[in-house]
């Protein structure tokens, strides 16, 4: 499934809208960085590969040069002397044809460096380029509106004081790629500008391999599955990604699936994805008609009790007055873990495999499915 572009539909957007989109994981890691000799107010040149061709100004831009947000390149385009193609100035929403040369003359990006917060982080792996985490469920990756405080970048700010990696700009230190609020797991910390390069290189050319972990709703026809359907932007809901193969901006998508157990009404799923598009797990479990345990955007509900599980809810209708204390959920959030990756050492070139365990949430649904739902 093709998925995600990078980011945006049409050419209205206002600021909220403009933020709420850098939730999305757009580029998954493969962002490209600028040069260490590309300085602001040099004029930096980009050639649109064929791959590239139709993708907007504004979206190429912001996939070229990480380090600055949508807004600042938007506003850098619509400027007089900013942004040219070809030669010629263009909108935001002009689309780009192979071969044409983009030039953007490179502005001092903004100092919002990140706060530093005491927040416990799981490192799985560290040495003097890299670190390897655990993410949380329920922590976003990088500070956005509504989200300033409580991020993996304020913990990581915190725990690596002074090693970071500069690649993506001053408010994003260290980060490589991304995982969704809600998506626990591994994920890889740069500690220095060569060592991020190498790693986005080998994000970019598909070098690294990624493994997850899903608790699907239903059944599967087969013990294993690959679906290859392109994803976009959704048609009317500006945070959800769809299938879409009539969509020229929708990007290639594949993922192998293998059923790791079965229970009634669930199941435990290993998912490989083979391409890094947004939430393109999330979008084709739900394509096979088996969304993500408490995948609200995807699967229309946000938790689930041990005693929905267990099939002892009592679904009788309740009496006005009634004031039974509410059954905490055993998960509220959705059931997807990234447990493991594989690379090169960016440095060493030494092959690396690290996995991050099953999280106390996901790991309390598998065991209640094992006693109430075994087949």
């Amino acid at each position: 499934m093709s998925s995600n572009r990078p980011d945006e539909a049409d050419d209205l957007f206002d600021q909220d809208e403009l933020d709420s989109l850098d939730e999305l994981e757009s580029f998954d890691a493969a962002d490209q960085w600028a040069p260490p000799s590309e300085k602001p107010g040099d004029v930096a040149r980009r050639v649109v590969s064929d791959a590239e061709a139709g993708w907007r100004l504004d979206l190429f831009l912001v996939s070229k040069f990480p380090q600055y947000s949508r807004v600042l390149i938007r506003k850098a385009i619509q400027a007089e002397e900013g942004v040219d193609v070809d030669g010629i100035h263009g909108k935001p929403s002009f689309r780009l044809k192979p071969g044409s040369v983009v030039s953007f003359r490179l502005v001092e990006p903004p100092r919002e460096s990140p706060i530093p917060e005491d927040i416990p982080l799981d490192v799985l792996y560290e040495d003097d380029d890299m670190a390897v985490v655990n993410k949380p469920a329920d922590m976003v990756v990088h500070p956005s509106r509504g989200h300033w405080s409580g991020t993996l970048v304020g913990a990581l700010a915190h725990r690596f004081v002074g090693q970071l990696s500069s690649n993506r700009g001053p408010a994003r230190p260290g980060i490589v790629h991304r995982l969704d609020r809600d998506t626990s797991g591994v994920i890889i910390v740069a500690k220095n500008d060569v060592a991020h390069a190498n790693l986005a290189a080998l994000f970019e050319e598909k070098r690294i391999q990624k493994e997850y972990l899903a608790i699907a709703l239903g059944g599967f026809n087969s013990d294993r599955e690959i679906v290859d359907q392109p994803i976009g932007l959704h048609p009317k809901f500006r945070t959800r990604m769809a299938i879409a193969p009539d969509d020229p901006d929708a990007k290639p998508a594949q993922t192998y699936f293998e059923i790791l157990e079965r229970f009634r009404g669930f199941s435990v799923v290993r998912c490989l994805p083979k391409t890094g598009r947004t939430h393109q797990i999330r979008v084709h479990l739900a394509y096979l008609g088996c969304p993500i345990l408490c995948d609200k955007l995807y699967g229309g509900r946000s938790e689930i009790t041990r005693d929905e599980i267990a099939g002892t809810v009592d679904r009788s209708p309740k009496r006005k007055g009634d004031d039974a204390p509410r059954v905490p959920p055993i998960l509220a959030r959705q059931a997807l873990h990234a447990r493991k990756i594989t690379f090169e050492h960016p440095t060493t070139r030494e092959v690396m495999t690290i996995e991050a365990p099953i999280p106390k949430d996901m790991q309390d649904v598998i065991d209640a499915l094992r006693e109430f739902r075994s087949l």
